[in-house]
């Protein structure tokens, strides 16, 4: 192990993340009761110009009048780009109004650490004027060229700063990209286009402790393609991805809980390991497979995840 440890963010249980309209409230309850791990309230690209404001009035009202935490939600605001009249008081309004009930701001198309720098001055200053207790972490969406160039600088931030999120559709714009659709593979490319882009991001997220989270796939109609852009993810270590219609969720919740099989397999590594350390032994085997300390972080990762969602209830 390197002489160099970045201790990881909070853990939060974040398999599946639906993204509510800040503009649409009918929508807040359905999200509050579902199965999804994390909602985000989105003031930003799902809310047209004209509706920001009102939209930024609802989510408030949405913050201190529905018990996000009771229901075992982790929630989050998406504030509007900072290259936009509309952030600042975003983060003034939502967190001097409702921070002390909100988890996470999401913020939009991060290009280089000083936008983080720049919500996070503001969140400091507003949490001690408000005697918050409960600090308010920060998400990135990385989504533009400029912010996948300097993707290892931003998830090296510290902070408040907990995830990194992939945001494909704005990533393929900035990089000009053919795509069929939001998330979607082209046919033309041989493979998956996308893979590169995630697994920088998720190794950037896990040298310096962070979550690395999969975006949205636009046809919500399509199952199967769903499933298989979220188990490509699953692969490279994310952890969660995001749903952008209610029946994606439990996609998602599946596929990125780790089997009852597998569980079992973690822990009886976990206790052969042990049982050969009794014995003056660095490894054992399980299932006719050799197992040592690299197996039993593996295996770790495994429980400790299912012991996540078996908390959540």
């Amino acid at each position: 192990m390197s002489h160099a440890q970045y201790p990881p963010a909070k853990s939060r249980l974040q398999r599946s993340e639906l993204a509510v309209p800040g503009s649409n409230p009918t929508l807040f309850e359905k999200a509050l009761n579902s199965a999804v791990d994390y909602v985000f309230l989105d003031l930003e690209d799902a809310v047209a110009p004209d509706d920001k404001e009102q939209a930024r009035r609802n989510v408030i009202e949405a913050l201190q009048n529905l018990d996000w935490r009771g229901a075992n939600k982790t929630i989050s605001v998406r504030i509007n780009g900072l290259d936009t009249h509309y952030m600042y008081r975003d983060v003034v309004d939502v967190v001097e109004q409702a921070g002390d009930r909100l988890d996470t701001i999401l913020i939009p198309k991060v290009g280089t650490t000083s936008d983080v720098y720049m919500v996070e001055a503001m969140v400091n200053q507003i949490e001690q004027a408000q005697g918050f207790d409960t600090p308010i972490g920060l998400e990135a969406l990385i989504e533009t060229a400029l912010g996948m160039a300097n993707v290892e600088s931003i998830a090296a931030y510290g902070g408040r700063l907990e995830a990194l999120h992939f945001g494909v559709a704005d990533y393929a714009a900035s990089n000009r990209a053919r795509t069929v659709n939001i998330g979607g593979l082209n046919p033309d490319y041989p493979g998956d286009q996308w893979h590169a882009a995630l697994s920088r991001m998720t190794v950037a997220c896990r040298a310096f402790g962070l979550r690395p989270i999969d975006g949205p796939f636009g046809d919500f109609k399509d199952s199967d393609a769903y499933v298989a852009a979220a188990k490509r993810a699953a692969a490279l270590g994310i952890e969660g991805k995001w749903a952008i219609h209610p029946s994606q969720i439990e996609l998602a919740n599946e596929v990125f809980s780790p089997p009852d099989a597998e569980v079992d397999r973690a822990r009886r590594i976990l206790q052969e390991l042990e049982a050969a350390a009794a014995e003056g032994r660095g490894a054992a085997a399980v299932d006719g497979k050799m197992i040592d300390a690299a197996s039993a972080r593996m295996a770790e990762n495994v429980v400790r995840l299912a012991e996540a969602i078996e908390a959540r209830g």
